[in-house]
């Protein structure tokens, strides 16, 4: 035997664009690294770079051809995948030196590519070469991303996505379990449930009974979240468009199994614009349905994400998109100004918004937001809330409630005597004392 030692191959994995990609990306680290590569985080460390790339919209397509041009001039060996690589011939010709382009959700051919452009004999020791069961992970210990289903069967018409990752192709129930429950055993406090259209998970299955740990399951969103609510962690559904079955979930939240929060893209508030962008189940009666959910659970914590500028959108749309808002009082709201996007059906709508006229309606629908979300976190204050801790920075513990999804919602800012004491990721009991237009401020509880 030789004990000459063999030195690994070092990879840079670049991961762009939005939580379902980053789900992507782990997977091919987590075989890259069972296979005895090793990662490594700069272009001058490694010998070749991956690049998972987002395509969504015009600004995320820019953003991913620039980083493959930063990495083909930093290390000079360049695989390309995700949404972006189904563009194979517009990224070659802008970047001939790539090694590779593959589109989403294409592991294997990833893996394959770093294999032949990259190789490594690698004989297997169980010692040394240990993989954590749960993989490997891009966000911090205490949550991470569940991703149920792939693709989309929807024809919204500003969206390529259904082009770039094909028809919904839901996860076996027992798989998904299975998953979840090897990262609650890794110590994950909090799992956040994503795919293309979460409430639609199961319907191309026909909802397929599955099983996990010896008894059956129905593979869709109800029995979904009455398993995912056994495993004692904090579960977040993101995603979810506003199918009737949705109604189902919400008890589920008054009791306390999953959180109380439904992150559902309503888009517009305008009948018309919403016929335009051809969205699925966006029913009239929105607002009354929004009013019953709050009856059942009146913790409910509702994030949306709208569009303003859509092709064809007046004044009079824009108007009714506001009194929504201010009807709904949505409690974390995100609003993007309508940008085309190459192959999406929208290019051809007549009655293009100007710039001008998109950053004004879009300045108006923050401001009136603003006020919403300042009166609606008012509210908090003098509760107590549990509140699970991200960081520790030098002004504090920095942590979320079960009203904020990580990165994209507001943070609750902790101080007090008990504030010294505290642990990332572990959740403490906290009393709001005070309130800003996105966030909380908390004194950590004595005896926690």
């Amino acid at each position: 035997m030789s004990n000459i030692a063999v030195s690994a191959p070092k990879i840079g994995f670049v991961s762009l664009g939005c939580p379902k990609a980053l789900v992507d990306s782990e997977r091919i680290m987590t075989q890259l690294r069972a296979d005895g590569y090793e990662l490594v985080a700069s272009y001058a460390a490694a010998d070749l770079v991956v690049v998972n790339t987002c395509g969504f919209i015009d600004s995320a397509k820019a953003e991913s051809l620039a980083t493959i041009g930063e990495a083909v001039n930093e290390n000079g060996k360049v695989i390309v995948t995700g949404c972006l690589g189904v563009q194979a011939d517009e990224i070659r010709s802008l970047h001939p030196r790539v090694l590779s382009v593959t589109g989403p959700q294409q592991y294997a051919a990833v893996v394959e590519a770093v294999h032949t452009h990259l190789p490594f004999v690698h004989e297997h020791n169980p010692y040394i070469d240990l993989v954590p069961p749960q993989g490997i992970k891009l966000t911090p210990r205490h949550y991470a991303y569940l991703k149920i289903s792939e693709g989309c069967n929807h024809k919204c018409s500003f969206c390529i996505i259904p082009s770039m990752r094909g028809k919904l192709a839901s996860r076996p129930i027992g798989e998904v379990m299975d998953e979840a429950q090897r990262l609650v055993d890794s110590g994950v406090r909090e799992l956040l449930i994503i795919s293309q259209d979460t409430s639609a998970y199961g319907s191309d299955i026909k909802y397929r009974t599955g099983f996990w740990q010896g008894r059956p399951l129905t593979a869709d969103m109800l029995g979904l979240c009455r398993a995912l609510g056994e495993l004692g962690v904090w579960v977040r559904l993101h995603y979810v468009y506003p199918y009737p079955h949705v109604d189902q979930v919400i008890p589920l939240m008054a009791d306390g199994l999953i959180l109380p929060y439904l992150d559902i893209p309503f888009q517009h508030g305008s009948p018309r614009i919403l016929k335009q962008m051809r969205r699925p189940a966006h029913a009239e009666n929105a607002l009354n349905r929004i009013a019953r959910w709050r009856e059942i659970c009146p913790d409910i914590t509702l994030r949306s994400t709208f569009i303003v500028g859509f092709p064809g959108e007046t004044d009079e749309d824009f108007d009714l998109l506001l009194d929504f808002i201010e009807a709904a009082e949505l409690d974390r709201v995100g609003c993007f100004q309508y940008s085309p996007v190459a192959g999406a059906a929208a290019n051809e709508l007549p009655g293009a918004v100007s710039d001008a006229v998109k950053e004004a309606r879009w300045n108006e629908f923050m401001q009136c937001q603003q006020v919403i979300s300042r009166e609606r976190l008012a509210r908090r204050v003098g509760q107590s809330m549990q509140v699970l801790v991200d960081s520790i920075t030098d002004d504090g513990p920095v942590g979320r409630s079960s009203a904020d999804a990580p990165e994209i919602d507001g943070v609750v800012h902790l101080s007090g005597a008990g504030a010294q004491h505290v642990s990332v990721g572990e959740l403490y009991t906290v009393t709001i004392s005070d309130a800003d237009d996105y966030d909380l401020y908390g004194v950590v509880n004595a005896g926690n």
